[in-house]
Formats: structure tokens, C-alpha cells, sequence
């Protein structure tokens, strides 16, 4: 039953099956020499064996496998988005922010395997209740600019009365550039002058991350 993972879900439940039987399933066919499993397999030896890793595997690599073609690779892709959307979902629809690690369980599943930088806001209401996050920029590997001008209007426009900033270093260092210093300081100033507070600026680095708010900044 081993290369039958869809039987073995049947009898077992889908708890019993390994991570490449999960994946067979999503491949549902392999190759003339393999079978659907030994080609997730594969998938999975390309990641180093992680699934945390395979959330930032690209099409291109997945299509350089054997036995994947380009409907199998999307097929993967939405999986694995949905694995990381779950993840970073807030537990409730307006759970409240209450500490800088309640940020990072939010977006770190979004940004730490990400090879080029994002910001997103977090948009809270006066009692710290998430109202929505949103991504406000979209970078390259060094930096990602901000508008000011942009998440200001966003906040005015969801009657926010706070705000939280996150981004994503690739490099894994989670520490602030002096370009992230000076952005976050134009931000809080901007928003100041509509009474809107800049409650934090987190920075997710792989597993670790960077709170502007914790380091007194």
C-alpha cells in the first residue's frame, strides 16, 4: 500500500500517510519508472526534506523534476500557499496585538522563505484589534521602498487608529539597515500628524525576527 497513499487515506485517514504520500496524492501520477510517491520523493529531497522550505520552492525548480509538468507544479504552488495562509491566519476575525512574537507567528509563515523583500501593515483599532493586514510594497533582494504617503491613506481610509510595519530580510539577519531605520521614523512622523501610532516595526529573518518596539526604538 505503500505506493497506493490514496487507499491508504481511506482506511487510515489522512494523519496516517507520510509527507511524500501527502504530496503523491497532489501529483496524483508519476512517471513510466516511477511512481507518483518516488516523485514526491524527490520533491522533497529538493528541499532538503522540509516542508517549511518547500513553501518557497519556485515553479522552476519543481518543473525540473521528473514527472512534473507545469499543471502539477501550480497544483503543488496553491497547496503550499494555502499551507502558509492557514498558518498566518489570525485566530479570530479581530484578534487582538498584543506583543511583537503575536506579529511574527502572523508573518513569518508569509515572509521567512521568501528570496525578495515584502512590507505589509498590520491595521488595528483602539483597542489593538486587527482590522486587516495588507501588502504595501514589494522589493528585491536588498530593500523594498516605502510611500508613506500610501499606507496613511490605507490607515485613514479603515479608520485605523494604529498601525504595525513588517518586512522580511532574505539575507536571514534580522537586524534594522539604516535604510529601515530611516523609513520607519518618516512613517511614525507621518502618521503622528493624523494621531495614527506606529506601534512597531517587526522584521522577520528566517526563524528569528527583529522588533523595533521590543529594542526601545
Amino acid at each position: 500500500m505503500d505506493d497506493r497513499p490514496r487507499e491508504k487515506m481511506n482506511v487510515s485517514g489522512a494523519a496516517s500517510l507520510s509527507d511524500s504520500e501527502l504530496l503523491a496524492i497532489l501529483i496524483n501520477s508519476g512517471t513510466r519508472d516511477k511512481s507518483a510517491v518516488d516523485v514526491a520523493r524527490e520533491i522533497l529531497a529538493s528541499a532538503d526534506n522540509s516542508l517549511n522550505a518547500l513553501t518557497g520552492i519556485t515553479k522552476d525548480r519543481l518543473c525540473a523534476i521528473q514527472g512534473i509538468g507545469e499543471a502539477k507544479a501550480s497544483r503543488l504552488l496553491a497547496a503550499f500557499e494555502l499551507a502558509v495562509r492557514i498558518q498566518s491566519e489570525p485566530s479570530g476575525p479581530r484578534m487582538r496585538i498584543t506583543a511583537s512574537s503575536t506579529v511574527c507567528r502572523i508573518f513569518s509563515p508569509m515572509l521567512r522563505n521568501l528570496q525578495h523583500e515584502e512590507c505589509w501593515v498590520l491595521f488595528l483599532n483602539k483597542a489593538n484589534k486587527i482590522i486587516s493586514k495588507e501588502k504595501v510594497s514589494t522589493g528585491g533582494v536588498s530593500g523594498a521602498v516605502l510611500d508613506p504617503r500610501i499606507i496613511i491613506r490605507k490607515a485613514v481610509d479603515k479608520l485605523a487608529s494604529a498601525i504595525i510595519l513588517v518586512h522580511n530580510h532574505p539575507s536571514g539577519n534580522p537586524r534594522p539597515s539604516e535604510l529601515d531605520r530611516r523609513q520607519t521614523r518618516v512613517l511614525r512622523d507621518a502618521a503622528a500628524l493624523l494621531d495614527i501610532a506606529l506601534l512597531d516595526h517587526v522584521i522577520i529573518a528566517g526563524d528569528s525576527y527583529y522588533s523595533f518596539s521590543d529594542e526601545g526604538l
